[in-house]
């Protein structure tokens, strides 16, 4: 198989979703080198913006560390504000392999851009998943924690130090997470309540790391604008786990809390499987099959 038959999928988070200009920008950037844009979903309350993109291996890299270039020039995160834990303008970079054969260039692919942004970007770069030096690196959660502000800390203190790039963060774009894995869900599950403890406790019972569903990540956000709370995961495996479980996860934790499910909401692309059982009854926003299907984007591969 020749490089030209490989295609990888790029999941960049920006620490920006307010900024339509910016966003745009961001956006031309990536489709600069080769790569086909597929998808972009801006979230002002998050005020973070996660693009979807494919190609093949360099085209990635040339076009991550671009619009790194551009995210660099227009975010500072000393002034960042959004309910979104994050720790950079570039927050994270996943680099995705569509098929378990391109496992190893999807890693090889990530450990370029890491390296790239620290050598050409100064960003201090950590390693995250699949590709972490140790267990306790592998979760994002672990580097989030406290945000910029503890992050400094631990740097400075020599209690965590990047893997890539200088032992300090970038004065106005703080640090980047990169990383390789499968394609993964990035799916919001709305309440009908405004109340963030609520949300945070049915997070805190349907995420994986308290005995809740497998492969999930959760956390409760306040959506100021809608004035309502949301179940925010991130779900690793959406062949093993569908969205519909999710949801039924969220209703049963709700109830007793005195809320309900009332919306859900799927951020960039999703494969077909993770959507089959999705109950009826929840509006899924904005949701398009041709627009949000992952199989219904892929380019032809070339030959």
């Amino acid at each position: 198989m020749s490089s030209n038959d490989i295609v990888l999928e790029a999941v960049p988070n920006v620490s920006e979703g307010r900024d339509e200009a910016c966003i745009a920008a961001f956006g031309r950037a990536l489709g600069a080198h080769g790569c086909s844009l597929l998808d972009v979903h801006s979230d002002a309350d998050h005020n973070r913006s996660v693009f979807t993109l494919v190609g093949g291996p360099q085209e990635l890299a040339d076009s991550l560390v671009a619009a790194a270039r551009k995210v660099i020039e227009h975010v500072d995160m000393r002034v960042h504000e959004g309910a979104h834990p994050c720790i950079g303008a570039l927050d994270v970079v996943p680099i995705a392999y569509l098929r378990e054969e391109d496992r190893e260039l999807a890693q090889d692919e990530a450990l370029a851009v890491a390296n790239r942004l620290a050598a050409e970007l100064n960003l201090p770069v950590f390693v995250y998943g699949e590709l972490a030096s140790s267990d306790h690196r592998r979760e994002r959660s672990f580097f989030r924690e406290g945000g910029v502000a503890a992050l400094t800390e631990r740097m400075a203190s020599g209690d965590l130090a990047p893997d890539f790039g200088p032992p300090r963060l970038h004065p106005t774009a703080g640090a980047a997470l990169v990383g390789a894995r499968p394609p993964l869900v990035a799916f919001n599950v709305e309440l009908d309540t405004d109340d963030l403890e609520v949300a945070k406790q049915i997070a805190a019972k349907v995420r994986e790391s308290n005995g809740g569903l497998g492969g999930v990540r959760a956390i409760g956000v306040k959506l100021e604008t809608r004035g309502v709370a949301q179940v925010s995961t991130n779900v690793q495996d959406p062949f093993a786990m569908p969205l519909g479980a999710v949801v039924e996860a969220v209703r049963a934790e709700a109830a007793p809390l005195g809320a309900s499910v009332a919306a859900a909401e799927l951020v960039g692309l999703a494969p077909a499987a993770a959507l089959d059982g999705f109950p009826p009854d929840v509006e899924l926003r904005g949701f398009d099959e041709r627009r949000h299907i992952l199989e219904n984007r892929m380019p032809v591969r070339r030959v």
